[in-house]
């Protein structure tokens, strides 16, 4: 009997866990909510995917360094471009 106790106890936890995270979870989308009409992007004609590429945009400056850096590392490394090109690619003043 112990064994079916300790079960309906994790699963009361996990449903206590459940209730949490949706509560978390709604908690921060009246967090955007609120930034949204303040700042009046509520009120602009803007499609889902514009408005998640923004988010996107905002996320990405906002990451800790160390998620840049791991996000950096595992892209395929370029290699710098010779001399000669760069100073091809810089604009010529006068």
């Amino acid at each position: 009997m112990p064994a079916k106790s300790a079960i309906s106890d994790i699963d009361a936890q996990i449903e206590k866990l459940r209730d949490r995270k949706k509560l978390l979870i709604v908690k921060s989308a009246e967090r955007f909510a609120r930034a949204a009409t303040k700042s009046g992007l509520a009120e602009l004609d803007i499609s889902d995917e514009e408005l998640v590429a923004i988010f996107d945009d905002i996320s990405r400056r906002f990451q800790p360094e160390v998620k840049n850096l791991t996000q950096l590392s595992s892209q395929t490394p370029r290699s710098p471009a010779p001399a000669s090109e760069a100073v091809a690619e810089t604009p010529q003043n006068g």
